[in-house]
């Protein structure tokens, strides 16, 4: 096509927005509102609820330590003196030939509950026989070490004065070796052996 290209035509015009747009709120905005922080109770709430828990961890101990102590007092640990006495006890019976009691050593605990108690008397027999041939008498003259296995049981060693049997009658200091158990109040000794020899 010959000729001058036309002058593009203008853009169509847009319709102008309006100057003033009506505001939902009427009036200036407020001031913004500060964010809420953690109330104070709630620190209080977990303040008081630590507290607690620790007081009841405190009264537990207690609670726990003197129970402790009260089944402490009632099976009362070893002593010196009580180990001497138990002893010497055990033998005096076997001096004066006291099976039954005896037994009541060397079964431990249990005598009571045996219902067949025959093997266990011969046998107290036969230590109580051993020991009378061998010596007059015994007398516990001190103890020399306690090793505490447990709160109810220890090994013991002991040094005794005896009289030897027969007509020399000669007097000697022995060690020997006891185990000794706490029970129900009583201190049995399961085993005796003397340091030179068997009885």
């Amino acid at each position: 096509m010959a000729g001058p290209y036309p002058y593009p035509e203008s853009f169509p015009q847009h319709t102008p927005y309006p100057n003033q747009v009506p505001s939902p709120y009427p009036g200036a905005l407020p001031p913004p509102v500060p964010y809420p922080g953690k109330p104070r109770r709630r620190g209080f709430l977990i303040a008081g609820i630590a507290l607690l828990v620790v007081v009841a961890l405190a009264a537990a101990a207690v609670t726990v330590f003197f129970v402790l102590r009260r089944n402490d007092a009632a099976e009362a640990p070893l002593t010196p003196a009580s180990a001497k006495t138990s002893i010497q006890g055990f033998l005096d019976a076997l001096s004066r030939g006291d099976d039954e009691e005896i037994a009541r050593h060397a079964s431990c605990g249990v005598f009571d509950e045996i219902k067949d108690k025959k093997s266990d008397m011969a046998l107290a027999n036969l230590a109580s026989d051993a020991f009378r041939r061998q010596f007059g008498s015994a007398k516990v003259t001190s103890i020399d070490k306690i090793v505490t296995w447990s709160p109810n049981q220890a090994q013991v060693l002991f040094t005794m004065q005896v009289t030897q049997a027969g007509r020399s009658q000669a007097e000697s200091s022995r060690q020997a070796v006891a185990q000794l158990l706490i029970q129900s109040h009583e201190v049995l000794v399961c085993s005796y052996l003397p340091r030179t020899g068997q009885y």
